[in-house]
């Protein structure tokens, strides 16, 4: 009898002690239906749309990038002027034109251009032109340890430059562009990054896949810009792979280790084509 009063007690403690909200392996994002937020990029004339990161409701994902957008600057707008001590970024022009100011020089930017603005650099974008500028947008957060070497000259590349090609591990029903890669590495168009392991593009074949895999000290995130199938995310009911349906405007965040991967329409003809990237993610520490 005496114990009756200690049970009540620990039944209402478990009651009333605060809620623990679990992490989520993966997020999806529908760009579309996403509103624009003001960070230190935005003015009158250029809008921001937080995908993942910076400006999202899940504050604690991604893990090593701190932003994933979209920047949309109206005719003849212009950006604010940042610049980061410890943060790398990557542009990606979906639509329009415009310039990019990098340090004291000025840069033209076309449609399917892509570029990489290091630490320590100001920069901004503007557009002179009398039509919407959108582009893609990605901060990644670059580790406190890393020594950054003395800026390079900016490299402004476009997709047509690149030649369609296939990756070892993965089916030939799947051609990459590779885009941007780490500053020790050769095989990217541009080979200057410090965090970022990959920005590239996939162009997936009716039925195509990239074959569902994880990595293991990575975070990745997919950007869908047109065509339609199944993502993989996380390991579903049977353990291996989870299957949701992608449409274009879709958007996908891994946490490292998550099943990721793509299976594109069978429909003759069917074309998808997704942006991603891939960032390393700091590693704990084993305990001394």
């Amino acid at each position: 009898m005496r114990t009756f009063p200690v049970v009540l007690l620990a039944i209402g403690a478990a009651l009333s002690a605060p809620e623990r909200k679990v992490e989520p392996t993966w997020l999806y994002r529908d760009v579309s239906a996403i509103r624009e937020r003001h960070n230190d990029l935005t003015s009158d004339s250029c809008h921001y749309t937080p995908i993942f990161g910076e400006g999202d409701v899940e504050a604690r994902l991604p893990l090593s990038v701190a932003r994933f957008g979209e920047l949309t600057v109206e005719a003849h707008g212009a950006c604010q002027t940042v610049e980061y001590p410890r943060q790398e970024e990557l542009y990606f022009v979906s639509n329009g034109s415009g310039v990019l100011r990098y340090g004291e020089e000025s840069h033209p930017l076309a449609q399917s251009d892509f570029t990489y603005a290091p630490p320590t650099v100001r920069h901004s974008v503007s557009n002179p032109s009398g039509q919407k500028l959108q582009l893609v947008v990605i901060t990644v957060r670059v580790s406190p340890e890393a020594s950054f070497s003395q800026p390079a000259k900016l490299v402004v590349a476009n997709l047509s430059e690149l030649k369609e090609q296939t990756v070892e591990g993965h089916p030939q029903s799947v051609l990459y562009k590779l885009l941007v890669g780490p500053h020790t590495g050769v095989r990217d168009r541009i080979n200057a990054a410090y965090t970022v392991a990959d920005f590239f593009l996939m162009d997936f074949a009716p039925g195509g896949t990239n074959f569902p895999h994880h990595h293991e000290v990575a975070e990745e995130i997919y950007l869908v810009l047109d065509g339609k199938g199944q993502i993989a995310a996380g390991g579903g009911m049977d353990g291996v792979e989870g299957l949701h349906p992608a449409k274009s405007g879709d958007a996908y965040y891994f946490r490292p280790n998550c099943t990721v991967g793509f299976y594109n329409q069978k429909a003759p003809g069917a074309k998808a084509h997704i942006l991603a990237v891939r960032a390393f993610v700091p590693m704990p520490k084993n305990p001394e």
